[in-house]
């Protein structure tokens, strides 16, 4: 019996290490997204309220699973070198399988209505603060939302860019001015790198223009500058949204009215899935937090199951 139960501690002893590592790498794998304009991973999540849209039930049919990891689309080891690393047709899902859905070329994702040449202050809730440098480009005028999305969509200079702005209440801001000639249906494509992690974020805001020049009559709190949103540290994002007005109709011609924070779901066609080319790459699991939820409790599960294994086998020697 003493065998037995020195066999048994040294068999919880092993385990422990694995469940502590495997706890402590879920707690870090998630780290942010943009929600205004709203993210296509963050409109189509459970906490984005809009999953339920056509566009998005899409997504997650062709994905398999629903975004519940929002804030955790991130790539490492780009360093920069992003056009060469994600292949066109996979930018909004940064060549991941896991959010393959949000490459779908469709033109009713839920967007976000702006004005061409306003200031635009987007929102990019964090649930983990990094360091590093944001770069926000919008597709050039012509770029059509049923064709997948390619890198030679999008001018090669950013129209905005931030360095280590502050985290303040679970969110950074990010100012610009938008390009005065856009119309109609466009993307808003930022790219997040790291420089605590190796790292780089990659997300997808369908946005539509209207009006003449002047403030932007849909994002969120654009005239705040600097960094608020929900309570860091955890993946609720919904005080980004208080104001939402959302539609089921294609956008009307006429201006929209001048209220702030209305990302819209806007109706439309379905079209063929984006293509590929080049490598696409793969997640890092230990780059700049641990691995995705389904690793860490495959990880606590083995523990557990190693431990209670030894113990049994054990038992039936004595």
């Amino acid at each position: 019996m003493t065998a037995y139960r020195t066999a048994t501690a040294a068999a919880v002893a092993l385990a422990a290490p694995l469940l502590l590592t495997t706890w402590a790498a879920g707690t870090a794998s998630a780290h942010g997204a943009p929600t205004s304009p709203v993210s296509r991973v963050y409109a189509c999540s459970p906490e984005g309220g809009l999953s339920g849209t056509a566009a998005c039930r899409a997504a997650i049919a062709a994905n398999g699973s629903p975004f519940t990891a929002w804030d955790n689309l991130r790539v490492a080891g780009v360093n920069g070198r992003d056009r060469s690393v994600i292949p066109d047709g996979k930018l909004c899902s940064g060549g991941l399988p896991a959010y393959k859905g949000l490459d779908l070329a469709r033109a009713d994702f839920p967007s976000t209505r702006l004005t061409p040449g306003a200031s635009l202050t987007l929102k990019y809730s964090s649930t983990i603060p990094h360091t590093g440098t944001f770069k926000l480009f919008l597709t050039k005028q012509g770029y059509s939302p049923t064709r997948p999305l390619k890198w030679s969509d999008l001018p090669e200079k950013p129209f905005a860019t931030a360095t280590d702005p502050a985290l303040v209440g679970g969110a950074y801001r990010i100012k610009g001015t938008l390009p005065s000639d856009r119309t109609g249906r466009q993307m808003l494509f930022t790219i997040w790198q790291n420089t605590s992690t190796t790292d780089t974020y990659y997300s997808c805001s369908d946005v539509v223009f209207s009006g003449g020049s002047g403030a932007s009559k849909s994002t969120r709190n654009t005239s705040t500058s600097g960094s608020t949103g929900s309570t860091s540290g955890g993946k609720s994002a919904k005080s980004a949204s208080p104001s939402t007005k959302l539609e089921t109709s294609p956008p009307s011609p006429e201006p929209a009215s001048p209220s702030a924070d209305s990302p819209s779901p806007v109706a439309g066609s379905p079209a063929a899935t984006a293509g590929t080319d080049q490598l696409t790459p793969a997640a890092d699991s230990t780059s700049g937090g641990g691995p995705a939820l389904p690793l860490v409790a495959g990880g606590a599960a083995a523990a557990l199951l190693l431990t209670a294994g030894v113990a049994f086998a054990l038992r039936r020697r004595q």
